[in-house]
């Protein structure tokens, strides 16, 4: 079976996210966490459920959802980081999340171009 790149690393994130999440919430971080939690590993699913798509449109619109859910991850993220909340070094994080938006975007820019056509 061929390697889906967005697939792996969306999924690899979402066990990072995972972690970082017990942590948070051992520090009685309890809010924030829970929300970076849903929409980091939403990334995932949702283009888990783009790759059984049953139109290009549905890929697209599965896609345009996960990169949603990323840009909310980074959000919860560098709110975290800006806060000190948890005094965590979240550099990693980020550069993970943003690498995951910068896929998904060029996925879904090229699909709708490529839709176009």
């Amino acid at each position: 079976m061929k390697e889906n790149l967005v697939l792996e690393k969306s999924f690899a994130f979402s066990l990072s996210i995972i972690e970082l999440y017990k942590i948070l919430r051992a520090k009685s971080e309890f809010v924030i966490s829970k929300q970076l939690l849903r929409s980091a590993t939403s990334i995932g699913a949702n283009a888990n459920e783009a790759s059984a798509a049953q139109t290009k449109k549905d890929f697209i619109a599965k896609m345009a959802i996960s990169s949603k859910e990323a840009r909310e991850t980074h959000y919860w993220l560098r709110l975290l980081q800006k806060s000190q909340l948890v005094p965590l070094d979240y550099n990693d994080y980020i550069l993970q999340i943003e690498e995951l938006i910068r896929i998904i975007t060029a996925i879904v820019k090229t699909s709708q171009n490529n839709l176009k056509r």
